[in-house]
């Protein structure tokens, strides 16, 4: 009997980078979602949906971030794995920043 040792292959670098990029943009609409319901159930937010009594947020601030989550989430999938890493690390840290402060903008929505 004869047996075969299959060494084990470390795995390709900036696999995790690209795990983490698609988890984020997987998880951003169902995080604006849940955002969205949580604003909408306080008492700021149930005011603002039956009397139009909404706080204001700058628009430009929710749809850049928007934005920048979705491009910087997109350009971090399709970036090279073997081609600058730490720039593509920094691309992740942005996409995930972004979506992160569009989600307290929007519970911030509801206070």
């Amino acid at each position: 009997m004869t047996t075969t040792v299959n060494p084990v292959r470390p795995p390709a670098p900036g696999r995790t980078l690209t795990r983490w990029s698609a988890w984020g943009l997987a998880l951003l609409l169902p995080s604006v979602l849940a955002a969205a319901i949580a604003a909408l159930s306080t008492y700021q937010g149930t005011r603002c949906a039956e009397y139009n009594e909404c706080p204001r947020i700058p628009g430009a601030l929710v749809h850049g971030s928007l934005v920048t989550a979705v491009v910087a989430g997109l350009a971090a999938l399709v970036w090279p794995r073997r081609r600058w890493t730490g720039a593509r690390a920094w691309t992740v840290v942005l996409q995930w920043s972004a979506q992160v402060l569009l989600v307290l903008l929007i519970l911030g929505y509801g206070s």
